[in-house]
């Protein structure tokens, strides 16, 4: 299945009410993954930007609720007023450092890290979660890590990853370059 057929079916499956009742095969928590070819970011932000702009205007049932990491981070950074003081950290001390700074900040060893508790605040019952960002935010962080501690805390709607790279059900390669761990506990969105 070529990119665009495979976005054109996102709309039909996450309109399913089964989709919606967020149980995956094996009746687990409903996590998924969309992998895209990197080179085709921009056409992945521009079709779930269409979708929920569609879905605002004429609502199915859900909430489409789109959380770009990334942009979560920047504005963390912001609201603390560091981002002048993470520019001159990586200048003094070296990306190392810095990275090592921003995953303190984020908590990201914790069950209850900001990402964590930014989606579970900001997300209302009947809603279907898309998370991106995930190639903006490297390497700051990993998908698997992000995914691993929200699958602990948060079942209470449907999460899909996208992922620019490829998963094939149990890796994570992103960029299609760089392995990350194993992760087994999502479905591929499209088959």
């Amino acid at each position: 299945m070529t990119l665009d057929e495979r976005l054109r079916k996102i709309e039909e499956v996450i309109s399913d009410e089964d989709f919606r009742k967020n149980k995956g095969l094996s009746n687990e928590v409903g996590y998924y993954i969309f992998d895209y070819p990197a080179e085709e970011e921009i056409k992945v932000r521009k079709y779930l930007e269409n979708l929920k702009n569609k879905n605002k205007a004429k609502p199915q049932g859900y909430e489409l609720k789109i959380y770009d990491l990334y942009d979560i981070m920047i504005d963390l950074i912001e609201e603390e007023g560091l981002l002048e003081s993470c520019i001159e950290m990586e200048e003094i001390d070296g990306m190392d450092y810095l990275i090592s700074s921003v995953y303190d900040l984020l908590k990201m060893d914790y069950d209850s890290n900001y990402f964590n508790t930014y989606i579970e605040e900001n997300t209302p019952d009947n809603s279907i979660v898309f998370i991106t960002g995930v190639g903006k935010i490297y390497p700051f962080l990993r998908s698997h890590g992000i995914l691993n501690k929200l699958h602990l805390v948060f079942d209470r709607a449907p999460v899909v990853l996208f992922y620019p790279g490829k998963y094939d059900g149990q890796s994570l390669m992103l960029f299609s370059e760089f392995k990350d761990e194993n992760y087994y506990r999502a479905f591929p969105l499209i088959r």
